[in-house]
C-alpha cells in the first residue's frame, strides 16, 4: 500500500508541476491575443475531452507524464489573427517564459511556506536573517546501512531516527559516534523512531579496528525557521537554489563533454578518468522514473516537510531546464527566434519545424538513456 501511495504521489506531483507550467503559457498567450486551441493533462492518446465555453478543448490523456498546450498558429511565421506568430517579439517572449516563471514562483511560494515551519538547510551559506531565524537540529538519522553488520542484523533501516543509544541522549552525530566507540564490543539498547512510532532494539556492536562498529552511515538535518522574514528567506533561498542548479547543470555538461573527448585519448589513464567522469554524469542525472524514485521514500518516510521541499526543488529544476537554449525547450525556441531576427532572415515554418525536430530528437534520446539509467539504479 505504501509503494502504491508513493507512485500515485510521485506521478501527481510531476503532472501537477508540468500542467502548471503549461497553464502559464496558456494564460499569458490568451491575455496577449493568442487563441488557445487545446489544453491537455497527460500526453496522448486521448482518454476524454470537452469543449469549454471559452472555445478551448480540454483533454485528459492516457500517459500521466505531464501536459501540453496547443496554440493557434504556433510557428513564428504564422500571421493570421489569433496566431502565436502574429504577435510582437515582446509578447512571444512573455508567452515562452511564462511556464518557467510559474514553476519558479511555485518553488518560491513552497520555500516561503517551509521557512515558516522549518526549511531544510542544505547549502553551507544558505540565506537567513539572524535576528529572526532559528536553526533547529533534527534527530540523528541512519543514512545508510552496511549488510551483515550490527545495524542491519538488528533490523535498523535507512531513515530511522536515533532517540537514545546505550541509555544516553544523542543530540548530534559526533555525540553518537563517541557513544558508539565507548561501547564497542558490547550489547546496547537503541531506542529509535520509524514513521512516527518509537521502537527499541538490542544491538551487538563490533570491536572493529576499522571503526565499522555499528555498520551504519549517520546524518542529521538542520531546519531554518523564521517568522516575519519567512517570505524574504523563501525568495532568497529560491535564488540560491537556482544558482546552485545552474552550476550543477554546467558541471554536468562540462563532465560529459570532457569525458567524451577524453575517451578518444590513446592514454589509458586518461580514458579511465574519462570513464569515471561519465559514471559521475550518469549518477547525477535523473528522469521521471528517477524523480519518482526519490519521491517514493519522501512520501512514505520523510514526511510532509521533505515532500514539499522536494516538490519545490523539482519545480525549480523544471524552470531552469526549460530556459536552457536547447531547441524544443522554451529557452531554445526563444534563442532560435532571436538568432533569425539578428540575421534578418525569415524563420519559416519549415525551418522552425526542422530545428525543433532535431532538438526534440536529441531530447528524446537523452530521455531514453536517462530512463534506462534510472531503471538500472532502481533494480
Amino acid at each position: 500500500m505504501g509503494l502504491i501511495l508513493g507512485i500515485i504521489t510521485g506521478l501527481f506531483i510531476l503532472v501537477l508541476l508540468v500542467v502548471a507550467h503549461e497553464f502559464g503559457h496558456a494564460i499569458v498567450a490568451k491575455r496577449n491575443g493568442v487563441a488557445v486551441e487545446e489544453f491537455g493533462v497527460g500526453l496522448p492518446p486521448r482518454a476524454w475531452q470537452k469543449k469549454l465555453k471559452s472555445g478551448i478543448l480540454f483533454s485528459v490523456n492516457w500517459l500521466p507524464l505531464g501536459g501540453f498546450v496547443k496554440l493557434q498558429g504556433e510557428n513564428d511565421s504564422a500571421n493570421k489573427k489569433g496566431d502565436y506568430g502574429a504577435v510582437s517579439f515582446f509578447q512571444k517572449t512573455k508567452i515562452l517564459l511564462a511556464g518557467v516563471t510559474v514553476n519558479w514562483l511555485i518553488a518560491a511560494v513552497l520555500l516561503t511556506i517551509l521557512a515558516f515551519v522549518g526549511l531544510p538547510k542544505i547549502l553551507p551559506n544558505q540565506f537567513s536573517i539572524p535576528n529572526d531565524t532559528v536553526l533547529i537540529s533534527q534527530p540523528v538519522e541512519i543514512a545508510s546501512i552496511t549488510k551483515s553488520f550490527p545495524a542491519a542484523e538488528a533490523g535498523l533501516q535507512t531513515g530511522d531516527s536515533i532517540i537514545r543509544f546505550a541509555n544516553q541522549e544523542v543530540p548530534s552525530v559526533n555525540d553518537l559516534l563517541k557513544i558508539i566507540k565507548q561501547n564497542k564490543g558490547k550489547e546496547v539498547t537503541v531506542i529509535y523512531s520509524r514513521n512516527g512510532n518509537e521502537k527499541s532494539v538490542k544491538v551487538n556492536l563490533k570491536n572493529d579496528i576499522n571503526h565499522e562498529i555499528l555498520g551504519a552511515g549517520l546524518g542529521q538535518r538542520e531546519l531554518i525557521k523564521a517568522t516575519w522574514s519567512a517570505p524574504i528567506v523563501g525568495i532568497a533561498s529560491t535564488v540560491q537554489f537556482s544558482w546552485a542548479t545552474i552550476q550543477g547543470i554546467g558541471d554536468l555538461f562540462g563532465n560529459l563533454a570532457n569525458g567524451l573527448i577524453s575517451q578518444l585519448s590513446p592514454n589509458n589513464s586518461v580514458r579511465e578518468n574519462a570513464s569515471k567522469e561519465l559514471k559521475t554524469v550518469s549518477e547525477s542525472v535523473a528522469g521521471p522514473i528517477g524523480i519518482i524514485g526519490v519521491i517514493f521514500p519522501a512520501a512514505q518516510q520523510a514526511g510532509l516537510t521533505q515532500l514539499i521541499f522536494l516538490t519545490a526543488i523539482i519545480s525549480l529544476t523544471l524552470a531552469i531546464m526549460n530556459i536552457l537554449p536547447i531547441p524544443a525547450l522554451d529557452g531554445g525556441r526563444w534563442v532560435t527566434m532571436v538568432i533569425f531576427r539578428l540575421m534578418k532572415k525569415k524563420l519559416t515554418q519549415e525551418r522552425e519545424e526542422k530545428i525543433q525536430m532535431v532538438g526534440f530528437s536529441i531530447l528524446m534520446g537523452l530521455v531514453i538513456l536517462v530512463t534506462i539509467a534510472d531503471v538500472t539504479k532502481l533494480f
